[in-house]
């Protein structure tokens, strides 16, 4: 079986033109009753051995944590980040296996900063000794310094990976650390940011949406790597803009009302449109347990007290397989009226019967 990965290389090595490419693309796409545009293709999996190289290179990455753990707090750290980036030089480039390089791509950056939090741990009594124990306000500012500290080393982490290995994930790992550092800054910067937590992230999570959508508007037949990098990249933004929206809306904080329960449905279905806008699915999965959750409140308001979680269910599911299957046209209706800017969107691709 031949990814999209492979149908790249293949043309960036000479192998295949483009237009080859595009038509054998086409082909499958026909093929399977589907447009190729529609399906969101990323790889996971390039055959069974993914799985197997992967739970391998995970008992030799725990092991290495907790050998060098044992020494310093620091050095187990050191042990993943120099293992996974050993690893990567065989399973990544020279074998290009899709899970294996998602763990060993998450291992790096995760050793990366496990190693400069060791190296708080190691210092935490001189620390403690610096911010004093009243002083509350030094002591937010040094914790957030420490921590943008730590998202800068992570982002750098990422962009070396990405020099060598150009794993489409690398760029939301890097982005996400972006993010932390900004917010860090803020978090030390200004006194009261604390009570402005969820904006403040639902800013990061717009800032990365428009940063993915960069990327799927430089391919927007999404036919090279900067496509899948766009996926990776929707996928981390969806989560930092459904969370903090309900959370402001006070899901968190008791029994939901029928009124916020009615608000959380129309933010869904204003979702939908976002989602069917840009031809990509994270922002309704992210948002989807809060729906759940609206629409389960709903159904026990109006008396379906036992029936409740079932029926919530039934709706739900009902009307996301509706959306699935009947993807293009509802597209069609949203992108249209969007004008010129539906040219810098994904195609509308005919439906197939």
């Amino acid at each position: 079986m031949y990814s999209q990965t492979d149908l790249n290389s293949a043309v960036e090595a000479g192998v295949l033109s483009p237009a080859s490419a595009a038509a054998f693309r086409d082909h499958v796409a026909t093929m399977h009753a589907a447009p190729i545009a529609d399906e969101e293709h990323f790889r996971l999996l390039t055959g069974f051995n993914d799985i197997f190289v992967a739970i391998a290179a995970a008992l030799m990455l725990v092991a290495a944590a907790w050998i060098g753990g044992e020494i310093k707090p620091w050095l187990g750290g050191i042990a993943v980040a120099a293992l996974a980036w050993g690893l990567a030089e065989y399973f990544t480039r020279v074998r290009r296996m899709a899970l294996p390089s998602i763990l060993l791509l998450l291992a790096f950056v995760g050793g990366v900063a496990a190693m400069l939090v060791g190296v708080v741990a190691d210092n935490i009594d001189s620390i403690e000794a610096y911010v004093g124990r009243d002083n509350e306000t030094l002591a937010r500012q040094v914790a957030s310094g420490i921590a943008a500290i730590v998202c800068l080393a992570t982002a750098g982490a990422a962009w070396l990976h990405w020099g060598r290995f150009m794993v489409p994930i690398t760029v939301a790992a890097g982005a996400v650390a972006v993010i932390g550092v900004l917010f860090a800054l803020i978090m030390t910067t200004l006194p009261d940011a604390r009570d402005w937590a969820m904006p403040i992230v639902l800013g990061g999570g717009v800032l990365m949406f428009l940063f993915a959508m960069r990327w799927d508007m430089s391919d927007r037949e999404r036919k090279t790597r900067r496509a899948d990098v766009a996926f990776w990249l929707h996928l981390a933004a969806a989560p930092m803009i459904a969370h903090p929206i309900f959370h402001m809306l006070g899901v968190f904080e008791g029994p939901v009302q029928p009124a916020i329960a009615a608000i959380m449905l129309l933010l869904y279905i204003g979702f939908a449109g976002i989602a069917l806008a840009v031809d990509r699915r994270a922002l309704l999965v992210s948002s989807l347990a809060y729906v759940l959750y609206a629409m389960y409140a709903l159904f026990q308001t109006a008396g379906a007290v036992e029936l409740g979680a079932a029926l919530t269910a039934l709706v739900i599911g009902s009307a996301l397989l509706t959306l699935s299957a009947f993807w293009q046209p509802m597209r069609r209706l949203a992108v249209l009226p969007l004008g010129s800017l539906a040219q810098r969107l994904p195609p509308v691709r005919p439906a197939f019967a």
